[in-house]
């Protein structure tokens, strides 16, 4: 996979961090999803307008059109219509249902609107913000490279418990009592300090076979 040219990156890391409220999934976290992919949209587009003419394909404006388009995000979209329809290409999310988006999250943002953003308009906006984003920088697999961001992130699967220092730890140590239950004391060390667990395990077994 081709790194992504320097222009690209910022409006990527909005997707991804949009994606990572998203799928942490709480009330708040969806709300900062919607915001997020949203103010993805339009920083992408942004960002593609202020590119020299090579950093886009020798794709070239007049500097008055660009200014008219940069005003704000409904503008914005028109310089998404004008560029759709001069690559031939078609609206992969229809351009109302990304407007009413960008409305619930006006009522999010500056409205004091509470509720929480439905999955339907999290599904649309998301699918918007990534679409456009390949789209305008010539991504093809956007949704793939998310993906692969969030995976990035993601902490390292804990070790598995190993039944031999299991045996070992709960061989030399009596159970452990905590608030009424009954606890052993390999299974304690093991979710308080794996590297203690590993150590203690490894020395007590190899003392059972010297």
């Amino acid at each position: 996979m081709t790194p992504l040219p320097p222009w690209a990156r910022g409006p990527f890391e909005l997707l991804v961090h949009a994606e990572e409220h998203l799928r942490a999934g709480d009330d708040f976290d969806r709300r900062i999803a919607l915001i997020g992919f949203d103010n993805a949209i339009e920083i992408t587009i942004a960002a593609y307008l202020s590119l020299k003419p090579i950093q886009r394909r020798n794709r070239s404006y007049l500097a008055e059109d660009i200014n008219k388009w940069m005003a704000n995000y409904h503008t914005k979209l028109e310089f998404l219509a004008y560029e759709i329809s001069t690559r031939k290409a078609i609206w992969v999310v229809d351009r109302t249902h990304i407007l009413w988006c960008h409305d619930s999250r006006n009522e999010q943002y500056h409205g004091g609107y509470r509720g929480v953003p439905e999955k339907r308009d999290l599904d649309i906006v998301r699918r918007a913000a990534i679409w456009i984003f390949g789209f305008l920088f010539d991504v093809e697999d956007a949704e793939v490279r998310l993906a692969r961001a969030i995976a990035e992130r993601l902490p390292p699967p804990a070790p598995e418990r190993n039944p031999t220092y299991d045996t070992a730890i709960d061989g030399a140590y009596e159970t452990i009592n905590v608030g009424g239950q009954t606890y052993s004391t390999s299974e304690i060390l093991y979710s308080l300090d794996y590297e203690a667990y590993r150590e203690l395990g490894i020395e007590l077994s190899q003392a059972e076979l010297s």
